[in-house]
């Protein structure tokens, strides 16, 4: 780092270094010369001397420049935000569906056009932002999935190489060794395993609301499909082939969330991880929100620091929340949800739970098949808001890109208020302001004053967030 800027950034990379300031885990890297390795900032080893390290944004640049991670403080364990993100939106979204598998199944060029841009243009992309290509990033980041998976879970080694993404064992050791510099041998042989399910952690960078982010889930829990407590969030989930539950508790004072996953396959397990990950906001760069909200809001808001965006399973289910929560209160949308879940959602048998929840029959999400050849009587509620579900689910079905939520404006019923909820809460677009919302405006009224929404951006998804806190 030569320039100015990139000075002070130096400065500031190593006065956290330094202090082992948990805020900045995720936001740098430290490669240490002598070693060959890169750490966390938060790292508890001995503090190299300055002259012997260099930092990286991303654990990318780090392994292409030669480190290997290291075994202690397991950067692939950080959280995975860095200075670009929620900068770029086509980048954004490239780096979300790579973490989701797409070319586990896909060449980059499908996933260019599923973009709709070029796949040179994306490869331009990938190499101005991260030095890489996407198709090397995405072994990349199967590999850091892998050493979590070795780390933390009692799966086998090979269970754990077709979870992560590899087509056979041989594939994924020479991977582990071409871009981890570690086989699979190398990080389990000092792991004890004597865990039931898969247990891993959701690390994050404090602060992090935790008791608003498990209250906001607790005041809207579907029974059956979800159970929470204070510390605590549990749900039923289908992805694919891969049904299952997952519960989610605080660890506060280790900047993180304990996750209890029990499935019946391991294919998916990247992908719902990911989706775990982006349903708590852990990846949010909340530092970076925090001092632009707090810096235009704080004088007249009670900022809260910390509060994440609290995220849906699906786009369909939160489709369909949305539609059904279009002009009534969140209790009386809850119970419209519950009705639906009762009604269409496949029972799922999940014996283990059975002591744990005593006498609840659970349940998964309605499918859009379960939907569209059902009349939706039991809903005592206009006749077009009922076509307006049946029309989503319809869609779901037959739409090439059913996720491209603006398309969903095409779908009578459906307004910008239901899309850019659905934004807000499933596909996780950081910068939705909900404009016409029935509590942002109670909320803006009792305040007696307007945030400036273009000093917000691109944060305003946290920006209703903290206004809805005001309620």
């Amino acid at each position: 780092m030569s320039s100015l800027q990139d000075q002070n950034l130096t400065r500031r990379y190593s006065q956290a270094r330094k202090a082992r300031d948990a805020r900045f885990d995720g936001v740098f890297f430290v490669a240490v010369k002598s070693t060959g390795i890169y750490c966390r900032p938060i790292c508890p080893a001995n503090t190299p001397l300055e002259k012997n390290v260099e930092y990286h944004e991303s654990a990318v640049s780090a392994a292409h420049s030669g480190y290997r991670p290291c075994l202690r403080c397991r950067p692939d364990s950080a959280p995975k935000s860095s200075a670009w993100l929620g900068s770029q939106t086509t980048f954004q979204r490239a780096l979300n569906l790579i973490q989701q598998g797409a070319l586990h199944e896909q060449s980059v060029e499908q996933l260019s056009n599923r973009l709709g841009i070029s796949d040179r243009y994306l490869r331009e992309l990938f190499q101005d932002n991260l030095g890489t290509s996407p198709k090397k990033y995405a072994i990349y980041q199967q590999c850091l999935f892998a050493k979590q998976l070795l780390h933390e879970s009692g799966l086998s080694v090979t269970d754990i190489a077709f979870a992560s993404g590899f087509n056979s064992v041989r594939r994924f050791n020479e991977a582990m060794k071409e871009q981890l510099k570690l086989t699979p041998r190398d990080i389990r042989k000092a792991e004890v395993l004597d865990y039931s399910g898969i247990k891993l952690r959701l690390n994050y960078r404090p602060p992090y609301a935790w008791k608003k982010m498990f209250g906001f889930l607790q005041k809207r829990v579907i029974p059956g499909l979800e159970w929470a407590g204070d510390d605590h969030y549990s749900r039923t989930i289908e992805y694919g082939t891969t049904r299952g539950y997952f519960t989610v508790s605080a660890k506060p004072d280790k900047h993180c969330f304990d996750l209890s996953l029990h499935v019946n396959e391991s294919h998916n397990l990247n992908a719902i991880v990911q989706r775990i990950r982006i349903l708590f906001d852990v990846d949010a760069p909340i530092a970076l929100i925090d001092d632009q909200l707090a810096s235009q809001i704080g004088d007249f808001v009670d900022y809260l620091p910390g509060l994440r965006v609290p995220g849906i399973w699906g786009t369909f289910e939160a489709g369909v929340r949305a539609v059904l929560g279009q002009q009534v209160s969140v209790a009386a949308a809850r119970n419209l949800v519950i009705t639906f879940v009762e009604e269409l959602g496949q029972e799922i048998d999940l014996i283990d739970l059975a002591e744990a929840v005593d006498g609840q029959d659970f349940r998964l999400f309605p499918t859009p098949a379960a939907v569209v050849n059902h009349s939706l009587d039991f809903f005592r509620m206009p006749q077009a808001r009922k076509d307006t579900i049946r029309c989503l689910a319809e869609h779901f079905l037959t739409a090439e890109a059913p996720d491209d939520v603006d398309a969903w404006l095409d779908l009578k019923g459906i307004g910008p208020w239901t899309v850019n909820y659905v934004k807000l809460r499933a596909t996780k677009d950081p910068d939705v302001w909900l404009a016409g919302d029935a509590g942002l405006k109670n909320a803006i009224k009792s305040l007696g004053r307007e945030p400036d929404l273009e000093r917000t951006r691109p944060w305003r998804s946290y920006l209703t967030l903290q206004i809805w806190n005001q309620l």
